[in-house]
């Protein structure tokens, strides 16, 4: 028996078993580490809650309160709105507390003795709210200076990042007292920001980023993302091209950047079961349902949605993704009613555009016997898992573009069933399986099949495909959760 509607199901328990005795790639990785540990160090006020709302999708009460001596460092904060994180905050620095750079670096060194990854401090963010010097505010005081000493103190190669908050408010100020000057920004930054910290440091090469958690600034947020993506793979071990862990987990709790749920979806896939799919002994006796099942769960589980019901890894979705898998052989036109743009901009609120007519998607699909045929039997099989691959990561892709702005509600039938529709009524899977079906494996060439998908997944101009597929539809309320079969007219 599955979850109940809105019960939350934990990072650590994996996907529903696969049949045929398929285990996802992404179960081992995950059973190591399961959620992504962080420790977040600043005075009381620089932003530190709003920060974590923002990457995170998390929007609670115990989180934004940041107040001195409320947050006790020790504390696992968890949150059934993102359950593949797990936060530390330090205690609010304040002058009057000496004893607490003690209590911090107790807790780092403790945790970097822990004999199990999933136990250590996976990344720390040293928070500083950007100073304005005309204000009498400075940005290293006795208090804070203390918590510098922290990463050569005790982190070592524990991935740090600097991050400067409240960047929006400096920009401000440099807009009125600094006009006509487009480089000031930059200039104001490196004095009284990198230049003080490197000189207290003695280190040139820390990690940095300014940020804001203004709507106008997302693109900030997500260098601190990228950034602290970077330190995090550069610090954790693993084998060859296998995935780290660590670097899975980090990926798997954001929810701001679907670039990464994209290359990791690559490299979990390049792992095992999508290497050599021409010919792969992983599939050897099983039929093509239980290979795309396992390949779809592993896909799934990399992105970050919240998705307490497990819709995702419903045998309804997985019905819809085969029977669009289903018509690579069948050429299909884009929607004549569905005008494009070269728009890139997605509406970010909720009440979305998509279809006037959103026709029944009916989860009780026939599928063709192919499904059930053993992989090895089944002729066309490279194109089967060529175009289930591209088609779910696209069709995720848009998924997490249409529910952007509502990273803490709950993942609805509605949202999922709008986001196929979009794909599957675009020009871009209309270009995709003209691809497939063109393309001509070589049996001599194994690795051709993984070379192709991964040259149909590009990254530079996701944005610009999902808003054209998104083009000309009307609004409609993503947080209603209508039935799988539900069909729904719109004026």
């Amino acid at each position: 028996m599955g979850p109940s509607a809105g019960t939350s199901v934990p990072a650590n328990i994996p996907a529903p078993a696969n049949r045929g005795g398929l285990q996802p790639t992404t179960q081992d990785l995950i059973a190591q580490c399961p959620r992504f540990r962080v420790l977040i160090v600043g005075k009381s006020g620089v932003g530190k809650s709003t920060l974590i709302n923002r990457i995170f999708g998390v929007e609670t009460a115990s989180v934004a309160k940041d107040k001195p001596g409320e947050a006790l460092i020790e504390q696992e904060f968890t949150s059934p709105q993102n359950d593949r994180l797990i936060l530390h905050d330090s205690k609010g620095i304040e002058p009057a507390d000496g004893g607490n750079y003690e209590t911090v670096k107790s807790f780092i060194e403790k945790r970097k003795r822990m004999p199990d990854i999933k136990d250590q401090l996976h990344a720390v963010w040293l928070c500083f709210q950007m100073p304005i010097p005309t204000y009498g505010e400075r940005l290293l005081e006795d208090d804070t200076q203390s918590f510098l000493r922290l990463r050569n103190d005790v982190l070592g190669n524990t991935p740090t990042i600097v991050v400067f908050t409240k960047r929006d408010r400096v920009d401000t100020f440099i807009r009125h007292k600094m006009r006509g000057d487009p480089d000031a920004g930059r200039r104001y930054l490196q004095e009284f920001c990198i230049q003080p910290i490197q000189d207290f440091m003695g280190d040139k090469g820390i990690a940095h980023v300014a940020v804001s958690s203004k709507p106008k600034y997302v693109q900030s947020l997500e260098e601190l993302i990228r950034l602290t993506q970077e330190k995090v793979s550069e610090s954790s071990t693993s084998l060859g091209s296998q995935v780290s862990p660590v670097s899975l987990a980090a990926a798997r709790a954001q929810r701001m950047l679907p670039t990464l749920g994209v290359n990791f979806s690559i490299d979990v896939g390049k792992q095992r079961y999508w290497k050599a799919l021409s010919g792969s002994a992983n599939f050897w006796g099983h039929t093509m349902q239980d290979c795309l099942a396992v390949i779809h769960t592993d896909i799934v589980w990399v992105w970050n949605f919240y998705d307490p019901c497990k819709y995702l890894d419903s045998k309804e979705f997985r019905n819809m993704m085969m029977h669009m898998v289903e018509r690579v052989d069948v050429p299909v036109e884009p929607n004549p009613s569905l005008p494009h743009s070269d728009t890139s901009a997605v509406n970010p609120v909720p009440l979305v555009a998509l279809a006037p007519v959103i026709p029944t998607l009916n989860a009780r699909f026939t599928l063709g016997k192919w499904v059930h045929e053993s992989y090895q039997r089944l002729q066309d099989a490279p194109k089967m898992f060529m175009a289930y691959i591209v088609d779910l990561t696209h069709v995720l892709e848009i998924l997490f573009s249409l529910t952007a702005s509502m990273t803490a509600k709950k993942l609805t039938r509605t949202a999922i069933k709008l986001a196929y529709r979009a794909y599957y009524h675009s020009e871009w899977m209309t270009f995709i399986h003209e691809d497939i079906r063109d393309f001509q494996c070589s049996s001599t060439a194994p690795d051709e099949v993984l070379q192709k998908i991964t040259s149909m997944i590009p990254s530079h101009d996701r944005v610009d495909r999902v808003s054209r597929a998104l083009q000309g539809m009307p609004q409609i309320d993503l947080e209603r959760d209508e039935e799988w079969a539900e069909q729904t007219v719109y004026p």
